[in-house]
């Protein structure tokens, strides 16, 4: 009979989490907060943590990364805590990260390969799997020589071939290379795809905000609290990696879209950033950038400066007027800090650049004046005056949909006059629209 209790998930792996600091470090992020956040890391691939330390780095040896007695000493760890996996907070070659598993008897993955890692178990849609897939398969190329131990055998020439033949390693990578090359095209046709949508929505008149930030500050939750959603928001390390976009309405009832997009981390690496550059591009083609940030914790301006960076990567600049932070998770505050972050929110409002506002996504704090900046900034161009006969029903329900009315005046014979704001593409588009329009449009 067979026992339906057994479980047949696999057993969790013990961890050991490193993070190598050097005195040379000028980075803003304090060594135990990267220690934490790549345990973090580790733990959101189900790694059970035996042990995290901080191990200080006088000098950087080419083969292992650490000094012989620092390897020595924590293989010794290892050997004790029986483990299965020491992550490496830090970027690893290929040698050191054979030498080191040779030394420590035990899997090693750098900082790089975890977060691919995780990409690779969270992404969901075909997109975002062909990404991850194409992401992994250039940092792999470079480490052909670890994963394989009979790289060196050569194969023979085929028939009146010459020669000893390629080598095994020669054969991976040319397989490799025919691999990418197929997931470069599938995804490219994917892209296309997601460039006609993109299309599509900016033929419609309805504005976007792109919701970005470091992983874990709270983008998700904001973006289910805008949009009344449920998209999957944990405590958790890139919950979510797969864009998301919903419709959600700003005051005067003007409707926009909301995207969400994949976390930032400090360090992303390269070949992430790459492969997901087409989704990145809702971002740099959005009207209104919304940087979420943890204002509660510890790292908080330093994680913005990791946000800022991989921006810059997309071609869009610290000081872009679209840009405006959301400083979240006010909640999480004292009564004085919570005063203090909200005044100098406040100051900023008047600000071209680096304007803020300051919200709690949990209790709903803030989100009426967030709404209403969106809407400022979302309708910077001048007001017009739209005058319209009685008949002109049509008319004025796009107006009401698209734009945000300002004013009405409706006279004793029917007609309505209306001071409203468009963007400059809603005002092209209500002019093709309804060119017959009495009185037409005109700017005030």
């Amino acid at each position: 009979m067979t026992d339906r209790s057994i479980d047949h998930s696999p057993p969790e792996q013990a961890a050991l989490v490193l993070h190598p600091s050097s005195n040379r470090d000028t980075g803003l992020r304090d060594p135990r907060a990267r220690l934490e956040e790549a345990v973090g890391l580790a733990e959101a691939l189900d790694l059970a943590i035996k042990g995290a330390d901080i191990v200080p780095l006088r000098a950087t040896a080419p083969a292992t990364l650490f000094g012989k007695g620092k390897v020595t000493e924590i293989g010794a760890i290892c050997h004790n805590l029986e483990i299965d996996v020491v992550v490496v907070d830090d970027a690893l070659t290929p040698v050191q990260q054979r030498n080191l598993e040779k030394a420590w008897q035990a899997k090693v993955i750098d900082r790089t390969g975890l977060i691919l890692e995780i990409f690779a178990r969270r992404a969901r849609t075909r997109e975002g799997r062909l990404q991850v897939e194409l992401a992994r398969l250039a940092y792999e190329r470079s480490r052909l020589v670890r994963t394989w131990t009979h790289l060196e055998r050569q194969r023979g020439g085929l028939g009146a071939m010459s020669g000893p033949g390629e080598t095994q390693i020669e054969t991976d990578r040319r397989l490799l290379t025919g691999k990418v090359a197929k997931l470069k095209k599938e995804l490219e046709e994917v892209r296309r795809t997601r460039g006609l949508q993109r299309q599509a929505r900016q033929r419609a008149p309805a504005p976007t905000i792109a919701l970005v930030g470091y992983t874990n500050a709270g983008k998700s939750t904001l973006f289910n609290r805008l949009t009344d959603s449920d998209v999957v928001a944990k405590d958790m390390l890139f919950a979510t990696l797969d864009p998301t976009l919903r419709a959600i309405k700003l005051p005067e009832g003007r409707p926009a879209v909301l995207s969400d997009t994949v976390g930032f981390i400090s360090d992303l690496p390269h070949e992430l950033v790459e492969a997901f550059r087409a989704t990145l591009e809702e971002v740099k083609g959005a009207d209104v950038i919304v940087h979420v940030r943890d204002i509660a914790g510890a790292d908080s301006a330093a994680q913005a400066e990791d946000v800022r960076k991989v921006l810059k990567q997309i071609d869009v600049e610290p000081d872009d007027e679209r840009i405006v932070e959301v400083w979240n998770k006010i909640d999480l505050l004292g009564a004085d800090d919570r005063v203090s972050v909200t005044s100098r929110a406040l100051r900023t409002r008047e600000q071209p650049t680096g304007r803020a506002i300051a919200v709690s996504a949990v209790t709903g704090e803030g989100m009426d004046a967030l709404l209403a900046l969106f809407a400022d900034m979302i309708d910077q161009d001048a007001p017009v005056h739209a005058n319209l006969a009685a008949g002109d029903g049509r008319a004025l329900a796009w107006l009401y949909r698209h734009g945000r009315i300002l004013d009405r005046q409706d006279d004793a014979e029917g007609r309505v006059r209306l001071f409203v704001k468009l963007d400059s593409q809603a005002l092209g588009q209500f002019e093709q629209l309804f060119p017959d329009a009495l009185g037409g449009i005109a700017a005030e």
